[in-house]
């Protein structure tokens, strides 16, 4: 569906080279669903632009179901939706349904073709009853959702969404990564989703490419990146109060020890450690509540591929 191939872009100003994008390469099957992440100034932009046609890269090719992508090729657009973080998307002076009809017009969709997945999408999205709403007197988040399902009215078999919940409330967050799930399942469009908030990959994307300074330090699904760093971790909840004195102790003999109200969370080099830990607690009277075991969470996982990546 989608390759790219040794993509390389650079800027350049009076003083140094600033190289966005260093020789990158991946693909994107069919009906996948990836993740495109990385830190500020990683090249994620940089990257997504350039697949789109908006960007000339200096080296490197980009194929859409075998085609090659030229600059301001515009028979990308029939096959590409995209919702850009820092862009407006949608606009502001029309209501909801004339906003969506508008972008279905841009595939050769009439009003009359689109109107009943116009009501299914807006009741998906909770907006049902804005329907007939200028887009300006709604708030960040609304504006949001409507700018993502104006992308998916579009009914291209490829959806760019960067940073999809902005400005959203977590509820509202909550509810937009179910209805990401369930559209793309229904209908097998393949996804590339760019965002900070690990959760929403987590939850939506099957996979993942992360870059940093340029470069790819990461390509794989979700579940055996987070296996590559899975600890022996534990959740410990307690009865009373620790002494300050065993906290220091706590920290000083385990890994990552984090304390919350009457538990805390600790890792073990290995399972062995736990009779270590018993121990201490039991020599401090601690009385145990509970213990039970903690999957790590793709959010740290994020963390340490990018901390261990070799930045100085």
């Amino acid at each position: 569906m989608l390759r790219v191939e040794n993509l390389t872009k650079v800027y350049r100003t009076r003083k140094r080279e600033i190289h966005a994008v260093n020789g990158i390469s991946f693909d994107v099957k069919e009906g996948e669903i990836v993740g495109i992440l990385g830190p500020n100034g990683a090249g994620k932009t940089t990257t997504i632009k350039s697949i789109l046609g908006l960007l000339i890269p200096d080296d490197g090719k980009i194929y859409i179901n075998g085609r090659k992508v030229g600059v301001f090729d515009r028979w990308i657009y029939k096959l590409i939706a995209a919702v850009l973080e820092g862009s407006r998307n949608i606009y502001w002076r029309l209501t909801v349904k004339e906003n969506l009809e508008f972008f279905a017009g841009l595939q050769g969709l009439s009003p009359r073709e689109v109107k009943d997945q116009i009501e299914y999408l807006l009741d998906k999205f909770g907006l049902l009853s804005r329907i007939d709403s200028q887009v300006r007197t709604l708030s960040r988040g609304m504006k949001q959702k409507v700018a993502v399902a104006s992308a998916f009215i579009r009914r291209t078999p490829i959806l760019f969404l960067d940073e999809p919940t902005l400005g959203m409330d977590v509820q509202s967050s909550i509810e937009l990564r179910k209805t990401l799930k369930e559209l793309t399942a229904n209908d097998g469009r393949t996804m590339l989703l760019s965002s900070h908030d690990m959760k929403v990959v987590e939850e939506v994307c099957e996979r993942v490419i992360i870059l940093k300074n340029g470069k790819i330090i990461a390509n794989g699904k979700i579940e055996k990146l987070k296996a590559l760093f899975k600890t022996s971790a534990y959740e410990v909840s307690y009865e009373g109060e620790i002494p300050d004195e065993l906290k220091k102790k706590l920290e000083e003999n385990f890994l990552n020890v984090h304390f919350g109200n009457m538990r805390f969370n600790v890792e073990l080099k290995d399972d062995s450690r736990i009779y270590d830990l018993m121990e201490l607690l039991k020599m401090y009277n601690v009385r145990i509540k509970s213990i039970k075991s903690v999957e790590p969470d793709f959010e740290r996982v994020y963390i340490e591929l990018v901390k261990g990546s070799g930045e100085k």
